[in-house]
């Protein structure tokens, strides 16, 4: 056996009903490399990382760890051979300190009075307050985990395997949920464990943090691994065609926007977050027929609180939302629907969709009710169909058995297609499009940024409201940023360098407008 492969995997196939995730499948994974996998949403890499995390039993093929060959039946069977998985979904209890989810299944316990097990949870303070200094994880072990953003409850990950002695850590789509500068954080903190003799797997398709940290990269697609290849050797260009098997282009085409009327008009709004505090502070724009309008700024200045404002899922403490002259300010949610607003929200598995409903009761949610599915209160159970089929053929949606998934069961990726396609499909005046290609491939990214172009194009008025500055200088029309709930430069986009930009969002700079 090469001693020098940690991990070998070899003609891994596993299948689900009506699926092939993996199909024959066979990796190397040198011992202290950062390794990628890389690939489309739904070409198997986390299917592949379950199997080795215990999670899935593979249906044909071998696992070697340390050149033993091992049948690992279980996460605790995996995290005994050293195998650690931070999962795109944090498995975290939320009223527990940082401490207690650490410890989890594996407490340091002393005895009272020489024979009565006890969790010695100062111990594990101190323990874990030791650890995360020495990996410069920065938390807090009696913190409690709802209290908690994002990146630190991601640390508090990091630190569950850690704690376990992991020496093989698999990443599954880590930077997903990230801001950029978060981002950049975690990746200094992925070669810090690298250096320290760890071997890292990182399941993802942002091809620039390939670049940026990877040594080798195995490239997936529809469940077969295309090839393997050495980063610093390999293009940008040729990962992104060998992950959805085309060529791909790193911009937009889009011809000169051709504004018409002004279709939503925004005057002087102030909304409040859950809490009670102004996160959107006399806020004022308008957006046209036939313009991209994006709204760029860092995380948690208000543009989520804006978003739900003008789709009606959160009131409104002063000002207006004007659509083709009707104030909407006071309409319910599917009133707003029915006057032209359609919204794809950050939050999809919360706002986007119903879970525990099939593919096609989710394409179906904004039209159900109407005379194309609804004939004397009863649902068309067969309009509802075809509509559905129609939709995953046009919009390539991918799911193992067609209109009759579990929308819980499918991919990130796909899911997000489901909702866009469900809200284009209205062919209404306004589409908000909120962090629409989080989460998703380059291909998948290329596919959206030109559906929005072509719903610009038909005459729709489109707001973008996005944290990759590089989507919003590349798709908008005109730009607002957004700084501390206010905007504080609007613009047309040929007027502004993606400096300038970046300067607004932080605050620095000129207030005031300009059109």
């Amino acid at each position: 056996m090469d001693s020098e492969y940690i991990i070998e995997m070899k003609h891994i196939t596993k299948r689900f009903p009506g699926l092939v995730a993996n199909d024959d499948v066979s990796i190397s994974i040198k011992k202290g490399e950062i390794y990628a996998l890389l690939g489309e949403n739904g070409a198997g890499k986390s299917t592949l990382m379950s199997v080795l995390f215990g999670m899935y039993e593979p249906d044909e093929g071998e696992i070697f760890i340390r050149g033993e060959k091992v049948n690992i039946v279980s996460p605790r069977h995996a995290t005994k051979l050293g195998i650690g998985m931070v999962h795109q979904h944090f498995r975290l209890v939320s009223n527990y300190t940082v401490a207690e989810n650490i410890i989890l299944g594996a407490e340091p316990q002393d005895k009272l009075m020489g024979f009565i097990p006890h969790v010695n949870i100062k111990k594990a303070n101190q323990d874990i307050a030791e650890l995360s200094d020495k990996y410069g994880l920065k938390v807090n072990p009696t913190a409690v985990i709802s209290d908690l953003n994002v990146s630190t409850q991601q640390r508090v990950e990091i630190l569950k395997m850690l704690y376990r002695d992991a020496e093989i850590l698999i990443f599954d789509e880590p930077t997903a949920v990230l801001t950029p500068q978060e981002i950049k954080f975690l990746l200094d903190i992925i070669r810090g464990l690298r250096d320290g003799g760890k071997t890292i797997i990182i399941i993802t398709h942002k091809l620039e943090e390939i670049k940026s940290i990877a040594d080798r990269c195995a490239i997936l697609n529809r469940g077969k691994l295309i090839d393997v290849l050495n980063v610093p050797e390999a293009s940008t260009e040729e990962l992104a065609r060998l992950m959805v098997g085309r060529d791909i282009s790193f911009t937009s085409e889009k011809s000169e926007a051709k504004p018409g009327e002004v279709v939503l008009k925004v005057e002087g709004l102030t909304v409040c977050n859950e809490v009670g505090y102004e996160a959107v502070k006399d806020v004022s724009f308008e957006i046209h027929s036939g313009e991209i309008f994006a709204l760029a700024g860092v995380s948690g200045n208000g543009q989520n609180e804006l978003a739900d404002a003008i789709a009606g899922l959160i009131k409104t403490k002063s000002g207006r939302i004007i659509l083709n002259g009707k104030d909407l300010s006071s309409y319910s949610i599917r009133k707003r629907t029915e006057e032209g607003v359609a919204y794809i929200p950050e939050d999809r598995h919360n706002v986007g969709l119903v879970l525990g409903f099939d593919l096609k009761k989710n394409l179906s949610l904004k039209e159900y009710y109407r005379p194309k599915m609804s004939h004397n209160s009863r649902l068309d159970l067969k309009a509802m169909t075809e509509n559905g089929e129609r939709l995953i053929k046009d919009y390539d949606i991918r799911s193992s058995k067609g209109i009759n998934t579990i929308v819980r069961t499918m991919s990130g990726g796909n899911q997000q297609k489901a909702i866009i396609a469900r809200e284009l499909e209205l062919q209404t005046p306004l589409i908000i499009f909120m962090q629409p290609t989080r989460g998703l491939d380059i291909g998948a990214i290329s596919n959206i940024h030109k559906q929005m172009i072509a719903e610009r194009d038909r005459g729709a008025a489109v707001l973008l409201i996005s944290l990759e500055l590089d989507e919003v200088m590349d798709c908008a029309d005109t730009i607002g940023v957004i700084f501390d709930g206010r905007i504080n430069r609007i613009a047309k986009a040929s007027e502004l360098t993606i400096d300038e930009v970046g300067r607004f969002m932080m605050g620095v700079g000129n207030r005031g407008e300009s059109a």
